[in-house]
């Protein structure tokens, strides 16, 4: 996982990788999160909204949500004003290889089935057995170097078997979350395109190579990605300006620029005027 604001208290890790981190502050945070690996996410107190593509999801306390590895998200986190602004929440990554090991271990009856549409997440509410394991970690966080592998494996052995129990809908999600799958480019770019994203970092998310991603784009889009990206964030911007009351400035950074004076000039260059123009009141 790589976080980019919500940052961690506590991280216990195995095999050198952080597993399980806990996050818990009292002031409301927004930001981005980049996830290297697949998420299961625990709300003990507060509230999160995350936010994919054109996709939110809203989790509220003692409810968990699942993310998929290779995917940006925003997130809004509000702590509980009844209990001092509390925010608290628990990250688990679940690994290929942790899944697997627990799939040839456990006396579960598992049984695959065909779920239509997006797995990426489906907020669902933990029972008694899932918040009581959540709250028994909390000794682990307060002595973190004292922690053996063997109980924390042992501990994510438990988790998995304790959400299989839980929620199947979550548990069915996270057996998919094993079956590689190359993301349809197309809607890759479109969720992505106004984000100041790197094309690195969308071919991650596509599940390419850059140099695939490169390929694979000019196939679909007959043009280069750098190009196809600005021309779609300049139509984006003067339809924005046309159609909302949105500021210059504001429509710059949704549009995913960073710098004004670089939007306005390239803008003049593409439309053929500049975008104060069309917003004479910006």
């Amino acid at each position: 996982m790589e976080h980019n604001d919500l940052v961690a208290d506590a991280v216990l890790s195995l095999d050198g990788h952080s597993v399980i981190e806990q996050c818990a502050h009292n002031i409301d945070e927004e930001g981005t999160m980049y996830l290297q690996d697949n998420l299961l996410l625990f709300l003990l107190e507060g509230s999160l909204k995350v936010t994919y593509g054109r996709q939110s999801f809203q989790a509220i306390k003692n409810e968990m949500i699942l993310l998929n590895k290779a995917t940006l998200i925003t997130y809004q986190s509000s702590g509980n004003p009844l209990n001092n602004n509390l925010f608290y929440c628990l990250m688990i990554s679940l690994k290929d290889d942790l899944i697997k090991s627990f799939l040839t271990s456990t006396d579960l009856k598992v049984i695959k089935q065909d779920f239509v549409g997006d797995l990426l997440s489906s907020v669902q509410p933990m029972d008694d057995c899932l918040i009581s394991f959540a709250h028994g970690l909390d000794p682990f966080f307060k002595n973190v170097e004292k922690v053996q592998p063997s109980q924390l494996r042992h501990k994510m052995m438990e988790l998995l078997y304790d959400t299989a129990i839980c929620s199947d809908i979550i548990f069915q999600q996270i057996l998919r979350l094993q079956q590689p799958v190359r993301a349809d480019l197309r809607e890759v770019i479109e969720r992505n395109y106004a984000s100041p994203i790197r094309l690195e970092d969308l071919a991650y998310l596509s599940g390419r190579s850059l140099s695939s991603f490169k390929r694979d784009f000019q196939q679909t889009f007959n043009v280069p990605p750098a190009t196809w990206i600005r021309e779609k964030r300049l139509n984006k911007a003067k339809e924005m300006l046309e159609t909302t009351a949105m500021t210059v400035s504001e429509i710059c950074y949704a549009v995913g620029f960073e710098n004004v004076s670089h939007f306005s000039r390239i803008f003049k260059q593409y439309h053929g005027t500049m975008p104060t123009s069309l917003r004479q009141d910006a």
